[in-house]
């Protein structure tokens, strides 16, 4: 901090005191901000009459205030608008009463990223997003990093069709991002959900929320990278949907009303059964049953599907009890999110305990693609169950990444062949080969194949004829309650 002090004489009457700010430069030296406060001194009669000035240097503080500013708009790592600042530029634009869109990106596949090459590759990744949309967008839209791995950009004076190409636009710019890390090499591949204002929405939270149903729509389509919502209806009607079954999901899960099934899973040999898989269903106010797919997508986007993994592993660890000493196993389905939870195996061991159930009798499941996606935490947290006695399993092995090398190294005990390859097997030559090459590989690592999706018998003897050890489908047994099947076992 540096003080200036000078005094000034003056003809005329004092002026008073006061403030003002001005930049200076000195010779070679950069420029400085100072603020000079002014005060008049006391003069006897026909003396002329002065002042005095202070001056304070204030160039770092206005250069930590400009810093402030700046923070309070953007997002530090990437340099683009943040939240907030994109939120009161669409508030903006909507009191212009002009029509534009809002274009939500979510990057697919992002945790891989984190997972196998480390969190500043991540961020490295979204640097580099950031300047190829603010390279392309930048002169015209407000683009923002929302969070994590979202962004999205404000189109002022569009219509539906340039939104459109606006989006296609996206599309091909991300498509020349990439990163190499350790010779492993991570693309910048982004769903994009359009919402168009005011069609969509009357409010920047109200935009916001349906271009965020839309860029979901544009992740299931798996035909296009960018959904556009067709009309405002339809946008309140996905909303009122999300919200609808968040609730529900909430609800059940308060009241416990949610009903477990199980479906045996045959070993082809003999027909013998001593393998169930879980499975859920939400129970209706009328006693009818819900089909998970119309609450676990929902489940999954809100967060909720960890919740009721662990609500599905405590029942079924209290049925297990009960049947394991006829030789039963259960296997219970674990979503991607709950490989993530670092409480899960803590859950694991704590409920065993408590419920008495034998780990070796319990079989946990994860998708081919969520465990490939995230190998690194696939691969530890599969082998920390395994540390607690239990078995795993690879599910819908054959649609996701699939990877021999892959496989090779992931500590599963079973390995389910997806269902679309043994539809086919009696009339597809190729079904026949890639299924004999899966089980063939399983066998090899030691591993036991299940033939998913067994709907006749004529499958039956070319599925033997591959080694393949056990079938599940519906000509082998139809999902049945668990209380109702196990508590006539536990009568015998």
């Amino acid at each position: 901090m540096t003080i200036f002090l000078y005094r000034e004489l003056k003809g005329k009457a004092s002026i008073g005191t006061h403030q003002d700010e001005r930049v200076v430069q000195l010779p070679g030296q950069p420029e400085r901000t100072i603020v000079w406060a002014h005060a008049a001194l006391p003069a006897q009669q026909g003396e002329t009459s002065a002042r005095i000035s202070v001056g304070l240097d204030i160039t770092e503080r206005k250069v930590a205030e400009a810093r402030l500013t700046w923070l309070a708009q953007h997002d530090p790592l990437t340099e683009l608008y943040n939240r907030r600042f994109f939120q009161e530029a669409l508030d903006r634009a909507l009191e212009q009463n002009c029509p534009g869109a809002v274009l939500f990106l979510d990057l697919d596949q992002f945790k891989e990223v984190n997972e196998l090459s480390g969190h500043h590759a991540g961020d490295s990744l979204l640097r580099m997003v950031a300047e190829a949309l603010h390279r392309e967008f930048g002169r015209d839209y407000v683009i923002a990093r929302l969070g994590g791995d979202e962004f999205s950009i404000l189109l002022h004076d569009v219509d539906a069709k340039q939104a459109i190409q606006a989006a296609k636009s996206i599309d091909r710019v991300l498509d020349n991002v990439g990163l190499t890390v350790a010779s492993r090499l991570h693309r910048a591949v982004a769903s994009i959900g359009i919402a168009l204002y005011p069609m969509h929405g009357e409010t920047p939270s109200d935009i916001m929320a349906s271009a965020d149903v839309a860029m979901y729509k544009a992740k299931e389509s798996g035909v296009q990278r960018w959904y556009l919502l067709e009309a405002i209806q339809h946008a309140k009607d996905e909303l009122q949907q999300r919200v609808y079954w968040v609730e529900r999901i909430r609800k059940a899960l308060r009241e416990d009303d949610f009903v477990l099934m199980v479906q045996p899973i045959v070993r082809l040999a003999d027909r013998d059964v001593r393998h169930y898989e879980v499975l859920l269903r939400m129970r209706n106010e009328d006693g009818s049953l819900v089909a998970p797919g119309s609450f676990i997508p929902i489940a999954e986007r809100s967060g909720q599907i960890i919740q009721l993994d662990r609500w599905v592993l405590r029942e079924s660890l209290r049925a297990l009890r009960s049947v394991q000493h006829q030789g039963i196993s259960l296997a219970v389905n674990l979503s991607g999110q709950s490989f993530h939870d670092g409480g899960l195996t803590r859950f694991l061991a704590d409920e065993l305990a408590i419920s008495g159930a034998d780990p070796h009798k319990l079989i946990l499941e994860i998708t081919e693609t969520a465990a490939v996606t995230d190998f690194a935490t696939a691969r530890g947290m599969m082998q920390g169950i395994r540390d607690l006695g239990c078995r795993t399993a690879l599910d819908d092995f054959g649609v996701g990444f699939s990877s021999f090398h892959y496989l090779s190294q992931l500590p599963v005990d079973y390995i389910k062949i997806d269902g679309s390859f043994i539809r086919n097997l009696a009339t597809s030559a190729d079904s026949r080969i890639i299924v004999k090459a899966i089980a063939d590989i399983a066998q090899g690592f030691g591993k036991q194949a299940i033939a998913e999706f067994v709907d006749q018998e004529a499958l039956i003897p070319l599925l033997q004829a591959y080694g393949i050890t056990y079938g599940q489908g519906f000509h082998l047994g139809k999902p049945m309650p668990m209380k109702a099947t196990f508590s006539t076992m536990a009568e015998n």
